[in-house]
Formats: C-alpha cells, structure tokens, sequence
C-alpha cells in the first residue's frame, strides 16, 4: 500500500513501484475521497456550500499533490492541438502549461466548483467515485497500451489481473448505488484513455490522472443531475 501511496499522493515518501502496488489503487483513492468528502461536509457545516465546495477541491489538490491535475494539463496540451503524432509525446513531456492546459484545468475545476456548491454533501459517493476512478486506472494499466517505450508507470506493469480485478469489484461497489454516476465516471475515463489510444498509440501516466479527474467529475456531475 506504500507505494500505491507514494505514487498517487504526497504522502508515503518515495517508494520504488511494482507491480503489487496496483490492487491498493482503489483503497488509496478511497482514503483520499474520504478527506475530501470530509472537507466538503465541515466547510458546509461551518460555513456554506460555497466554502464547502472551494475546500474539497483544495484539499484534493493537497492530497493528490496535484498530480492528476497536472496530468490533466499536460494532457490537455498534447492531446487536443493539433499536432503531428511524433510531437504529442514530447509536448506532453514538458514542464510547462500551454493554452489547452490551462483552458482544460480551469473548466474542469470550474465545474468541480458549481457541482459540489450545489448538490448535498454525500460523503460515500466521493470515496466511492475516488475509488473507482483509482481502479479504472489500474485496469487501464493492464489492459490497454502503453504509449511511451519506458517511464515510471511500466513498474506497474505485469501483475495477474485476478487481484486487481477483486479491488475494482470491491471498491466500485461503493458508487453502485447511483448509476448515473458510474456511467459518468466511465464516460469521463474512457474519453481520455481511447483519445490517448488514437492520438499517441496508449496510455501515459499523465493520461492516467486526467481520466481520474474526468471520471470524478463526470461522475458527480451525473450524480448531482
């Protein structure tokens, strides 16, 4: 758990990755649902659903150490210009934020913003959707391509999927009792991984994180409908 820990958060330390790290996706995404929803219900209790919504979303960001945030942006600017394939990869690679990015990020938080300041605090559904988007990226790992010859998500690579499969029934389970936003969540995650597949061959970790953040905003988008 460790390293699924130190991979997906700030939190752990550094840690090398294997493949056994995948099956505790979900329940890492699950603790950091449960600060999240925990945020969003005391800045509502406390304050308003305003306050609420803006402290869910920081506190995702301090947990998540805005990886997947990042991951949206560079995304973003690799996947949605028009580019030359040869070039995606490269510009995805790169440390700075263009137009898309920044375009993407902000809408996307955005409406993060307006969907929790204005649906009721329900604390199981984000541990179950920040689960489940967890465990649709471990599936991702192991069923679709990767797009890069090497790169920190190969360590993941080469698990037999039985026990990663046994974490997403689990850990999905959690968001079963709305549909709408298990349908929300796989449209959002599977619109940036089949882009990634048709755009650059696969997956990249940064794919990863913006599926995550799509997934869980769809979700609680279609949720809160």
């Amino acid at each position: 758990m460790r390293a699924a820990l130190a991979f997906l958060t700030p939190i752990g330390g550094a840690r090398v990755p294997t493949p056994a790290a995948l099956p505790w996706f979900p329940p890492v995404g699950a603790l950091v649902g449960a600060g999240v929803a925990g945020a969003w219900w005391v800045g509502t209790e406390l304050w308003n659903p305003a306050v609420g919504a803006a402290l869910a979303i920081v506190v995702d960001l301090a947990l998540t150490g805005m990886l997947h945030v990042d991951g949206l942006a560079d995304s973003a600017d690799g996947l949605l210009p028009h580019l030359p394939p040869e070039r995606r990869l490269e510009v995805m690679s790169a440390p700075d934020v263009g137009a898309f990015g920044v375009a993407a990020t902000a809408a996307v938080l955005l409406l993060r913003f307006a969907v929790l300041a204005t649906m009721e605090v329900e604390v199981w559904l984000v541990v179950g959707l920040w689960a489940s988007t967890r465990a649709a990226a471990a599936m991702a790992v192991l069923s679709m391509p990767y797009a890069r010859s090497d790169g920190l998500v190969t360590a993941f690579r080469g698990r037999s999927p039985i026990a990663v499969v046994a974490a997403v029934l689990a850990y999905a389970a959690l968001t079963t009792a709305d549909v709408w936003a298990v349908i929300g969540l796989a449209i959002g995650f599977l619109a940036v991984v089949l882009l990634a597949v048709r755009r650059v061959g696969g997956y990249t970790g940064d794919v990863l994180g913006a599926g995550i953040v799509l997934g869980e905003t769809l979700g609680l988008l279609a949720a809160s409908a």
